[in-house]
């Protein structure tokens, strides 16, 4: 496990960690940033360094690491990437296909989610489920949904030959274990969308893996596909973390296609939705879609890239019929044996700390510390 942790109060910043026997190691000496780590040749090799500083404890720092009462003269985990590309990819899970087409055709309108699950869902489920993504039988499928007045531009990158990959947050914005997650304002349905995010280095090395809440606004994207930046992109909406999971004999890509990721939102009004996504029913395989996301681009420093979700929670929550969305306060929780558990509280992206530590900032504070 690999990470980010604050240390040092005020006059301190980020660091670079890795855990060993309870402790929070310290690799900045070695790894000022998490881009140096990933893009290391051998990242595994700077673990085994001997002489690593302790910086506390790790039970310590994810305790400290809620944002309600966080102790900032004590470490606490940060999202567990600075200088990255922050990439998604959307609709690669059938389930969460036909969401998407219901949001489309809903026009934004919850209420009439319902109606449409069923009657889409008998044609276009059946139709979708088995079917791969760019084969010849899907173009069939697509040509027949065509003739039925059914296609949908969700359905094209589902089925299709080219994923959606598009930028979820900006580097350095993401947040980390206990950290608010936010909500636009103006948003009345909305959803979190919890996934397995692969871990790239520049060269196109998927190093390892962690988990992350794509937050989604329903209401936004169902308007207009053209929103989906306003829908994806607000303060504090990517949270990533608690740790990365670098690849090695005891856990592999083929661990991660095989991830099974529990959700569960637990409200103040004594609301609890509990769900799970498997990542081992995606459509598209995880390389592929690292693949299709570097095809003809270059990030010199590495890529976080959400895979996409199985889940998407229709459960009512207050009106039936109405299903489920997000009240300030909710706790979210999205964990995994071996990727740990990510854990945030929802509120408003307007009134949750303003994202202001930015890749000068960091720069700046390396260079204050001797480490740049």
């Amino acid at each position: 496990m690999v990470g980010r942790a604050w240390v040092g109060g005020a006059d301190g910043g980020p660091s670079i960690v890795t855990v060993r026997d309870g402790l929070l190691l310290d690799l900045t000496p070695h790894a000022p940033t998490m881009a140096h780590l990933l893009n290391h040749p051998a990242p595994l090799d700077l673990l085994k360094i001997g002489d690593l500083s302790p910086l506390g404890g790790v039970a310590e720092a994810i305790a400290n690491s809620a944002a309600a009462t966080r102790d900032r003269d004590a470490p606490y985990l940060l999202a567990p990437f600075d200088l990255q590309a922050l990439k998604a990819c959307g609709v690669t899970f059938v389930k969460s296909m036909l969401e998407r087409v219901i949001e489309e055709h809903a026009k934004g309108e919850p209420e009439r989610a319902a109606a449409l699950r069923v009657e889409l869902g008998a044609v276009i489920g059946a139709e979708i489920r088995d079917v791969t993504p760019g084969s010849p039988e899907a173009a069939k499928v697509k040509d027949a949904l065509i003739a039925k007045g059914l296609w949908s531009q969700y359905l094209e990158v589902g089925l299709g030959p080219d994923a959606e990959v598009f930028t979820k947050a900006q580097p350095m914005s993401a947040v980390g274990l206990g950290a608010d997650v936010g909500l636009h304002p103006s948003s009345t349905w909305n959803n979190p969308e919890p996934e397995v995010v692969m871990v790239v280095s520049a060269d196109g090395r998927i190093v390892g893996a962690t988990l992350g809440n794509d937050v989604n606004l329903r209401d936004v994207e169902g308007r207009s596909a053209l929103l989906l930046g306003r829908a994806k992109d607000n303060n504090a909406s990517c949270a990533l973390g608690p740790f990365i999971r670098l690849f090695d004999e005891g856990y592999s890509l083929n661990d991660a296609r095989s991830a099974v990721i529990s959700l569960t939102v637990a409200g103040e009004d004594g609301f609890l939705l509990e769900g799970a996504s498997d990542a081992g029913e995606i459509s598209r395989d995880m390389a592929d879609l690292v693949a299709q996301a570097m095809d003809c681009h270059h990030y010199p420093d590495g890529m976080a890239l959400f895979t996409g979700t199985l889940f998407a929670p229709i459960q009512d929550r207050d009106t039936p019929g109405q299903g489920f969305t997000h009240k300030y306060g909710d706790i979210v929780t999205i964990s995994s044996p071996k990727l740990g558990a990510l854990i945030n509280r929802v509120d408003s992206a307007a009134d949750i700390e303003p994202w202001t530590f930015g890749t000068a900032a960091l720069m700046d504070n390396l260079r204050r510390r001797d480490l740049l």
